[in-house]
């Protein structure tokens, strides 16, 4: 102790766990960091992760050529403890390869008979997010969604359409495809996308986005037409963003932050000795404001007959 106080040693972190065996570092594996849903999930798992003395180590792999190198390398070897996949689709395969790796994982937004998961039922919300628009008496129901040609090949945007449109054919409406375009998950795909089904004749009188961030570009993009929200188009999205609440958006909330704390724990447990815990599905919740609101009868006709003009004008 004296010849360390004397040569002012400080002891190597990473040394000391390589020697104990352990490095003490979570990987988490994201599509994108710059999108909300990621960086909260991130955050929730870094809150868990921090108070048990472990580091984070961020591998974001962007496009298709980046996930299929990390799952080709396997980066994370040696390198963690433990790795956290958020929403990358696994095939039966690559799930097979990840398992032989020998590091212990835990999945966010798709399920796995090989590893623990924590995700939503995002049919069931996409359900619950249409029949609470017919409900209100509307028939004419859009649908803003994900990419068409998605390389990732996120589930996500196909289990909340088949949500969507399971709620529709429930009430005896069969779904247009006119009435179903991408947005992109982003505020201006969602304000484009808007302006299309604006377009529409007869246009649709509520519309289900698939994200909040798409629900926010597509009110600008009504109130840009001169029409009013909920009087002459009802919006609802999903997530329950950081925004919604301020600009009144009725949504689906998912609780995305305790998707990565939940993940991070479920880690945390299958890094020790006990047998791994099962996947885990949490509960969504409507959350009703003031974007939504019953069809007007008159009014939406008028409405209905306006819109391809103004939607082409927009």
């Amino acid at each position: 102790m004296a010849a360390a106080k004397e040569l002012n040693y400080v002891a190597d972190p990473h040394a000391s766990r390589l020697a104990a065996g352990k490095t003490r570092s979570i990987g988490m594996v994201v599509p994108m960091f710059t999108q909300w849903f990621f960086t909260q999930v991130v955050s929730g798992a870094d809150a868990v992760l921090a108070a048990s003395g472990y580091d984070i180590l961020l591998y974001s792999i962007g496009g298709p050529e980046g996930r299929n190198r990390f799952l080709t390398s396997m980066p994370f070897r040696k390198r963690v403890d433990g790795l956290i996949i958020v929403d990358v689709a696994l095939a039966a395969e690559e799930e097979k390869a990840l398992a032989a790796a020998g590091t212990p994982i835990v999945l966010v937004g798709n399920g796995s008979k090989l590893f623990p998961s924590v995700r939503i039922d995002n049919v069931a919300a996409a359900t619950t997010a249409t029949r609470h628009l017919v409900n209100l008496g509307h028939e004419h129901v859009g649908l803003i969604s994900g990419p068409p040609d998605d390389p990732l090949h996120f589930t996500a945007p196909l289990r909340r359409r088949d949500g969507y449109q399971q709620a529709l054919r429930q009430q005896g409406i069969e779904p247009r495809p006119e009435f179903e375009v991408p947005g992109n998950f982003s505020l201006k795909g969602g304000a484009e996308a808007m302006a299309q089904l604006l377009a529409v004749h007869p246009a649709p009188t509520a519309v289900f986005a698939q994200s909040d961030e798409m629900a926010i570009g597509a009110l600008r993009t009504v109130r840009d037409s001169g029409l009013r929200v909920p009087e002459d188009i009802s919006i609802i999205g999903f997530d329950d963003h950081d925004m919604a609440e301020f600009v009144g958006l009725t949504t689906i909330f998912q609780p995305v932050v305790a998707q990565g704390e939940l993940a991070a724990t479920l880690l945390l447990q299958e890094t020790g000795d006990g047998d791994p815990p099962a996947g885990v599905v949490l509960p969504t919740k409507l959350r009703v404001r003031t974007t939504t609101g019953p069809l007007r009868g008159v009014r939406s006709l008028l409405m209905s007959r306006r819109l391809p003009h103004r939607g082409a004008r927009a």
